[in-house]
């Protein structure tokens, strides 16, 4: 596997984790100054919005990222990826997420997300 592929695959779980933990620091570590994401009720937030949306408590479970492809394109990556997860009421459901990333000064960064469920 490649040094990328490895950095990536760290990432994606890292990003996962993240929105289960509400884990702001991370993200604000990982994520570009440009940073957009499109949420599943259909609002575009830039980066401050999403770290605003991920520091409020959330009710989902058990999320888990499964069925992940990683392509890589010289400085730039897309991560296609299945979750599952159990919802406040205890029910099992999936989505899924498309995230772009780009490689600034030998850092993988985000910049782009798109989540569906």
């Amino acid at each position: 596997m490649s040094k990328d592929m490895e950095e990536l695959t760290t990432l994606n779980r890292d990003y996962v984790a993240s929105v289960q933990n509400c884990d702001v620091e991370r993200f604000d570590e990982i994520l570009a100054p440009e940073f957009y994401c499109s949420n599943p009720d259909k609002t575009l937030v830039d980066r401050a919005g999403f770290l605003k949306q991920t520091a409020q408590p959330i009710t989902i479970r058990n999320l888990i990222e499964r069925d992940v492809i990683i392509r890589i394109m010289g400085d730039f990556a897309i991560i296609h990826a299945a979750t599952s997860y159990t919802t406040a009421d205890g029910q099992q459901t999936s989505g899924r997420y498309t995230d772009c990333w780009e490689k600034k000064n030998g850092k993988w960064l985000a910049v782009s997300a798109h989540v569906s469920r």
